[in-house]
């Protein structure tokens, strides 16, 4: 089975084939999120457009995704005009193959779920660390939606109470104000103008001060993983993000994590992410499969 794959997000859109669980020809084409959802639909109808004899469609996507449908639940203003766009439903219509749309984290925790860090799990927790904090539940194998296709939204969990109840704006007080990968630069450049992205921070860790910020960071972390695990009780946290590449991370995670967690939850491991950028494409490609296969 040949199966489209794309991964939208706010800076590309990523977009390779699969055939046989073999990902091929990924290229990335800029997204020009300002230029809204409309433009989006233009730029996968444009890639689709290219290709011949495919049997699916895969799309994992920023914003909020209504599965059953294929429709975007909800966008926020990075693209604007996203919120309410039929995707499944225009491109089945005009290139009459079956199509899949899940979120990105979502999909990005599926592909590891089947070919990444989760293959030997039936369920894991998945959170991801960038721009903000993204979060998936995996249950036997299958993303668990919650009661409107939202489960899963770690970011908003409160970690600093004063400041939510001080604050304006919904994400005042939450994780991913926090522990995101912008909150790790936002401390560094206070303290260094020049540390402005993660590669830098973790090539200046030889001044204490970096280190000491790094740790507080790692602390963040904790706070709101430590919230998380109590809930969930799960065996095993997949994490990712570019920054969490880095093995130091892990290493301080796992030295810390018994001042933030129950004795009786202490099971729980954590794992980098391991299938990179190619996490959602993969996703995207088994969640299409499975959809296109029970559509014969």
């Amino acid at each position: 089975m040949k199966i489209l794959v794309f991964d939208v997000g706010g800076t590309s859109i990523k977009h390779g084939i699969c055939i046989n669980d073999e990902l091929t020809a990924v290229s990335e084409t800029p997204t020009n999120a300002k230029l809204g959802g409309r433009h989006i639909m233009d730029v996968l109808f444009e890639l689709v457009g290219k290709e011949e004899g495919f049997d699916a469609i895969g799309i994992s996507t920023a914003g909020q995704v209504n599965a059953s449908d294929g429709s975007i639940k909800y966008a926020n203003s990075n693209i604007p005009g996203y919120t309410g766009t039929q995707i499944r439903k225009e491109l089945e219509e005009a290139f009459h193959v079956p199509v899949y749309v899940e979120n990105d984290v979502n999909s990005a925790a599926m592909g590891e779920a089947i070919f990444g860090a989760g293959k030997e799990q039936d369920a894991f927790l998945c959170l991801t660390y960038g721009t903000g904090v993204g979060g998936a539940i995996i249950e036997n194998k299958e993303i668990y939606h919650g009661s409107s296709f939202s489960a899963g939204e770690f970011g908003a969990v409160v970690t600093h109470g004063e400041a939510k109840i001080a604050g304006t704006d919904y994400f005042d007080g939450c994780y991913e104000r926090y522990a995101s990968t912008t909150a790790l630069v936002q401390m560094a450049k206070a303290y260094r103008p020049e540390l402005d992205n993660g590669r830098k921070i973790f090539g200046a860790l030889e001044d204490p001060k970096v280190m000491e910020i790094l740790d507080a960071w790692v602390d963040e972390i904790l706070l709101g993983l430590s919230s998380i695990i109590h809930i969930f009780n799960p065996t095993c946290v997949i994490l990712g993000g570019g920054v969490m590449v880095q093995p130091l991370i892990l290493e301080k995670l796992q030295k810390r994590r018994d001042k933030f967690i129950m004795p009786s939850f202490a099971h729980v491991e954590f794992k980098a992410a391991a299938l990179g950028n190619s996490a959602g494409l993969l996703g995207a490609y088994h969640l299409a499969k499975v959809y296109a296969e029970n559509k014969q």
